[in-house]
C-alpha cells in the first residue's frame, strides 16, 4: 500500500472528527486515522497552528474539533483528490 501524504494524513484526522459528530478525542483519531503516536501529535500541531482544529477541554478530558475552515479544507482535499484520480494524478 502507498504511503499517505501529509495533505491526506490531515485529511482524515479531519474526516475522523466529523464522523465523531465534530468533537473527537485524542484515542479515537489515533487509531481512525490509523497513525503512530508521534505523526498524530505532529499532524494535530499543524492543524491547530493553521486553525483548521481546536482544542477543547471538558473535565479531564480534551477533545479536538473542527473549525469552519477545517471542513473548508476537507471539502477542498476531497474534491482535489476527485479531480486528480479522473486524470490518473496522485498525491504522491
Amino acid at each position: 500500500m502507498p504511503k499517505r501524504s501529509k495533505l491526506e494524513m490531515l485529511a482524515d484526522i479531519i474526516s475522523v472528527i466529523q464522523k465523531k459528530n465534530g468533537k473527537a478525542k485524542p484515542t479515537h483519531i489515533l487509531y481512525g486515522a490509523n497513525l503512530s503516536y508521534t505523526t498524530m501529535k505532529e499532524c494535530l500541531s499543524l492543524l491547530l497552528q493553521k486553525n483548521l482544529i481546536k482544542k477543547v477541554k471538558e473535565g479531564n478530558r480534551t477533545y479536538y474539533v473542527a473549525t469552519r475552515k477545517g471542513y473548508e479544507f476537507l471539502n477542498e482535499f476531497r474534491r482535489l483528490k476527485k479531480f486528480t484520480e479522473a486524470f490518473g494524478v496522485s498525491f504522491d
